[in-house]
């Protein structure tokens, strides 16, 4: 999995104590709220590498992309592509408590990871207007961005409000852990790429839904699908519309 997800097993435990004690950095109740649209889709493709469910790939809708939309003005709207995700990856031993399952803020988590990604590509010289279109976010304002998007989640009432949640993981994502994830290391773009194998059975499953990332990195996806028809071995484990 791509190593630059939101929360760490070590780490989880101190942001908690942190957000008990109203030490977060962020002051999420005055963070205003933006607005979500399109839909968020999440597949399940294949057994993980190590512990956990398996592995997950967050999937662009082809005709309504999620995206995200912030208060601010002129402020360009963030639009996550194709990649894997494992949603907060907040440790197993805290997901029982409301708040805390890895996919309760799931809309909010894609926005996040999504800024990562495209901050590491932009590290790696990838010079894709999907990437620059997130080039003058800093890290500080990326998790000021995800607060936001919780925040909405919050407003729109998609999910119930929770003080403790919501001050630990965006007390989690402007930690010194977050930060030396957000520099990344060479190379992580191609590395982190979702494998051009899962991407054939997610276009097996939704068609159309890879093909801006198929042509970015030269892949004949379509092609290879249509060659060889068979039943898709990706399933949607994660279905939310914001356009009702």
């Amino acid at each position: 999995m791509p190593g630059f997800r939101l929360l760490s097993s070590l780490g989880i435990a101190f942001v908690v104590g942190c957000a008990l004690s109203t030490c977060t950095t962020i002051n999420f109740d005055k963070l205003p709220a933006g607005k979500f649209s399109g839909t968020l889709i999440v597949m399940w493709v294949g057994e993980g590498d190590g512990a956990g469910d398996g592995k997950f790939v967050f999937v662009p809708d082809p005709d309504k992309r999620l995206t995200f939309t912030r208060a601010a003005p002129n402020s360009r709207p963030i639009s996550p592509r194709v990649m894997y995700t494992d949603g907060g990856s907040v440790p197993r031993i805290v997901q029982p408590f409301r708040g805390f399952n890895p996919w309760g803020y799931a809309p909010a988590y894609m926005v996040h990871d999504w800024l990562f990604t495209a901050h590491h590509c932009l590290k790696d010289g990838k010079t894709d207007p999907i990437y620059q279109a997130t080039a003058d976010i800093e890290f500080d304002e990326s998790g000021r961005i995800l607060g936001e998007a919780i925040q909405t989640l919050m407003a729109e009432r998609v999910v119930s409000e929770n003080d403790v949640a919501k001050n630990a993981i965006t007390a989690a994502v402007r930690s010194p852990i977050a930060a030396k994830i957000w520099n990344g290391r060479p190379g992580q773009c191609d590395e982190d790429a979702v494998s051009p194998k899962h991407l054939e059975e997610i276009e097996r499953a939704i068609p159309g839904s890879t093909t801006e990332e198929a042509k970015r990195r030269n892949l004949d996806i379509a092609s290879k699908v249509r060659s060889f028809r068979t039943r898709s071995a990706a399933v949607i484990v994660g279905r939310i519309s914001f356009d009702r």
